[in-house]
């Protein structure tokens, strides 16, 4: 008897990496992105804030520098899963591998999304869905540690490795060498110095 209630108790751990998985895309579907368009809601950081930065910067996000226990995107990302998990400790006397299990994977969570928006080519290699969510479709792909609930639920795109990702990548160059072309000379400098006015011929 003891040996079978062992057994129902280790069912925690997978049911709860599945369910950890699928709390993961239906929130970040639902609620940071159904909620979150709303500039009003609380949730709005993440769409408004963190994929404005992630689009404009190649994946990258300043927000990930320092410490993550301030009042911004990272800081309210953390408050967050400290909440899912808060919700879940009422479960712990009868199914501690179960909320264990879910609080590691919210903290691995955590850190594969802090890493993919520091290191760009590591989140192409090991998390694709995730830099596809973020620079090709941002209404797809909305598993971030894992890609099979986007699979099952017919919501993953692929954009890493297309046509047009490499159309978007030789227009995103193109507009980086027409700003750097463009770049305004310091105002201190003379103004026939930095706008030439050609001389008629006499």
């Amino acid at each position: 008897m003891l040996f079978r209630s062992q057994e129902v108790a280790m069912l925690g751990i997978p049911v709860a990496w599945a369910y950890g998985h699928m709390l993961e895309w239906g929130l970040h579907k639902y609620v940071l992105h159904g909620m979150g368009k709303n500039r009003e809601n609380f949730w709005s950081f993440h769409f408004h804030d963190h994929h404005r930065s992630a689009r404009s910067n190649q994946m990258g996000d300043a927000i990930y520098e320092g410490h993550p226990f301030k009042w911004n995107p990272a800081g309210k990302e953390l408050f967050g899963l400290a909440l899912l998990g808060a919700a879940h400790l009422p479960l712990l006397p009868v199914a501690p591998l179960f909320v264990g299990t879910l609080m590691v994977s919210g903290l691995s969570y955590y850190r594969l999304h802090k890493r993919s928006h520091k290191d760009m080519e590591w989140a192409r290699q090991k998390l694709p869905w995730h830099y596809d969510h973020h620079m090709g479709d941002q209404n797809a792909n909305w598993g971030v540690r894992r890609d099979w609930v986007d699979r099952m639920m017919g919501t993953r795109v692929e954009y890493m490795g297309t046509e047009k990702e490499l159309k978007d990548m030789a227009r995103r160059k193109a507009y980086a060498a027409k700003l750097e072309a463009e770049k305004v000379v310091p105002k201190s400098q003379p103004q026939a110095v930095r706008e030439p006015v050609p001389v008629a011929a006499k």
